[in-house]
């Protein structure tokens, strides 16, 4: 495959191990979350891995962040872009289509996207 192909670049960034995880879980509850957030509830990751990959979110306009000042300790928040709104919705079709066919794997125990919010 020529590496310049948008179908490659694409994959190269969100192939990468939590990427899509990540997404997933800013797409849940509250539009901002923080990062130690993030953290909590993706407990196997490493902290260097996920500020690695929040960053590299950020530089391709998947994720937002900001820092808020305004309390102390000082937040370093994050949201999706509009962009990686409409990702979500291919990451859903993704599922429907894997639930449909069970591709190798076990039904999943969250079938109603209403509760994992997927």
């Amino acid at each position: 495959m020529d590496p310049a192909c948008t179908v490659y670049k694409t994959m190269n960034y969100l192939s990468k191990k939590w990427t899509v995880l990540i997404l997933l879980e800013l797409s849940k509850g509250s539009e901002w979350k923080r990062f130690s957030e993030l953290k909590s509830s993706m407990k196997e990751i490493t902290p260097k891995v996920l500020a690695e990959r929040l960053k590299e979110l950020e530089e391709e306009g998947l994720v937002e962040h900001r820092i808020d000042s305004s309390e102390f300790p000082i937040r370093s928040e994050y949201r999706l872009t509009e962009c990686s709104s409409e990702l979500m919705d291919v990451v859903r079709d993704l599922k429907h289509w894997a639930l449909k066919w069970k591709i190798n794997n076990e039904p999943c125990r969250m079938q109603d996207c209403r509760l994992c919010r997927l």
